[in-house]
């Protein structure tokens, strides 16, 4: 997949009949160079979130075919669902991944709407960064009225639409496309079944708020400022949309949310604040669900929030926070959520590429001792250099809930995140490394019958000896951060696992001894001087500092062993 990666997110009015959303998305999967990550309908919406990446250009052609096929199959006038809709396409935002900028999304989001209503004679709305003027920047003003006030709509000269005809289309409705940041649609569970309840709480949070009544905050007669407009209370909550509503197919009430940023307003902050004001309603919040897709992020930040609401350490495994998230928030109430389909992050991985670092340990060392010359020292020596640090990490963790170190246990869950980021990076290097040496293997295999040939065949070797003595010397670099993290431990850390911190200082100062051999034989086949002499400076100097490291922690070691004999 190439590095421009743009998202696209399209809602389908559409979420009983699954025979019309396979071809809506066999459309899309019939578009080379794009990967369709999540299909996620909901009978009682009757609606169908979709998820797909891919090349841009590869993108509009997807999202474009999936619009047409659904034209072709949803009619609107015998529509029914609980969602918000005005079209078979209802909404088809487009999201800048990687390597794309939110002006070039702006760009691929107008192209297709041009195309949706040139070709379909579709109306469509441009909305969010999208949008033609600042009224339609707001999707909720777009849809109001949905598909049954389109008729009306389409007569007011304010709503011509930005592309195709102002006329009412009974089958299709109306769409809007636009191009917004990373979206999370959230839904609260609540144990009633009263959408004015509902409501009520969703007015409570959400930034646009409620309007502003006289006398009675409920019954009073709604305020108006001198242009007419409605007088606003805002909600608590910054960059969420959210609106109650009756889910028959689940018998409950929900907070549908809309989180438009989520560096604003996050998941679990989202979740916290509807608890919060949903018991001073007298109702209560039994769990959540995340419709479509998360990034791993969004979860391994809400797996911290709850951890340290515990007063517990936060350096533990993604997998550990992402449990930890699911119980807290009650993801799994409704149906089963499963990361490897939730996480947008792990979509997108590749699922028959296994890397080192996903083998177990008896796989691995087989990999190591068989014939291949890769995996070989550097990747050893970054494993061991993981392995090192974690048990650093092992004993942050374990002195974060020592009895009686209550209020230490900030200190130690921050030494243990320290831990976990030079870990997980040390864990990476064992797959880079192979990945270089493999990479330096296929430059020697290129054409070399012409001069040009040749040249063009050493140019490639040395730059890829350049990255295989590049990459132990970042494992260098980063193992040798973690000596920081193992001098706490030995000095600070829970007694009892002293000698853990200093089999991790051994470890460390082994990783890093085996990196520096690595630089150093593999920078003799390097033909620039210049480089050569900075990365021999650099990684020296590396290794000189460990050596005095190990040395200083291990006899911090050596002492607290005796003191403990001594009051045995």
């Amino acid at each position: 997949m190439d590095n421009r990666i743009l998202e696209c997110v399209p809602n389908f009015s559409e979420g009983r009949d699954m025979e019309i959303i396979r071809q809506i998305t066999d459309e899309i999967e019939s578009v080379i160079g794009v990967k369709l990550l999540n299909v996620d309908p909901g009978a009682a919406t009757n609606r169908t979130v979709v998820t797909f990446v891919g090349d841009p250009e590869a993108v509009c052609s997807a999202a474009f075919l999936a619009v047409k096929k659904a034209s072709e199959l949803i009619d609107m006038s015998k529509h029914h669902g609980e969602h918000p809709r005005m079209g078979a396409t209802d909404v088809c935002p487009f999201v800048p991944v990687s390597g794309i900028t939110m002006e070039e999304t702006v760009y691929y989001a107008r192209k297709v709407a041009a195309r949706i209503g040139e070709e379909l004679g579709i109306p469509v709305y441009c909305y969010e960064n999208a949008a033609s003027a600042e009224d339609r920047r707001n999707l909720a003003n777009c849809r109001e009225g949905e598909y049954e006030g389109l008729i009306k709509k389409l007569e007011d000269p304010r709503w011509k639409p930005d592309f195709g005809p102002a006329l009412f289309h009974e089958r299709s409705g109306a769409t809007a496309v636009g191009a917004r940041d990373f979206l999370v649609a959230y839904n609260i569970n609540l144990n009633t079944t009263s959408i004015r309840r509902a409501n009520a709480i969703a007015y409570d949070v959400r930034e646009k708020g409620r309007p502003l009544r006289e006398g009675d905050s409920l019954t009073g007669k709604i305020m108006y400022d001198s242009n007419g407009e409605k007088i606003m209370v805002p909600g608590s909550l910054k960059s969420v949309k959210a609106i109650g509503w009756y889910i028959r197919e689940y018998g409950i009430a929900q907070i549908s949310m809309n989180l438009t940023d989520i560096s604003v307003t996050s998941v679990h902050i989202a979740f916290d604040e509807a608890c919060r004001k949903a018991d001073a309603r007298g109702v209560r919040v039994t769990g959540s669900e995340i419709v479509g897709l998360v990034p791993l992020k969004s979860l391994l930040d809400a797996g911290k929030y709850f951890l340290h609401k515990q007063q517990r350490s936060s350096g533990v495994p993604d997998e550990e926070l992402i449990k930890i998230a699911i119980k807290s928030m009650g993801l799994n109430e409704l149906h089963p959520f499963k990361p490897e389909e939730k996480i947008i992050e792990y979509i997108m991985e590749e699922k028959n590429k296994q890397s080192l670092a996903d083998m177990n340990l008896k796989a691995f060392m087989d990999e190591t001792a068989s014939e291949s010359t890769a995996p070989g020292g550097g990747s050893i020596a970054a494993y061991m250099g993981a392995l090192g640090i974690a048990l650093g990490t092992m004993v942050a963790n374990l002195s974060s809930h020592k009895k009686g170190w209550d209020d230490r246990w900030k200190l130690f869950s921050d030494w243990a995140e320290q831990g976990k980021v030079l870990q997980n990076v040390l864990l990476s290097l064992v797959d880079e490394d192979t990945a270089a040496f493999n990479k330096l293997m296929e430059t020697f295999a290129l054409p070399k019958k012409t001069m040009e040939e040749v040249q063009i065949r050493n140019s490639a070797i040395q730059e890829a000896t350049k990255n295989v003595t590049l990459v132990p010397l970042k494992v260098m670099e980063t193992a040798h951060s973690g000596f920081g993290l193992l001098r706490e431990m030995v000095e600070e850390g829970n007694p009892n696992s002293v000698t853990d911190a200093g089999v991790g200082t051994l470890a460390l100062r082994a990783c890093i001894k085996g990196a520096y051999l690595n630089v150093r034989i593999n920078a003799s086949d390097i033909e620039d001087k210049d480089f050569v002499k900075e990365v021999l400076i650099k990684s020296c100097d590396i290794d000189s500092k460990a050596k005095m490291e190990e040395e200083a922690i291990m006899k911090m070691v050596e002492e607290k062993i005796v003191r403990a004999h001594i009051t045995s």
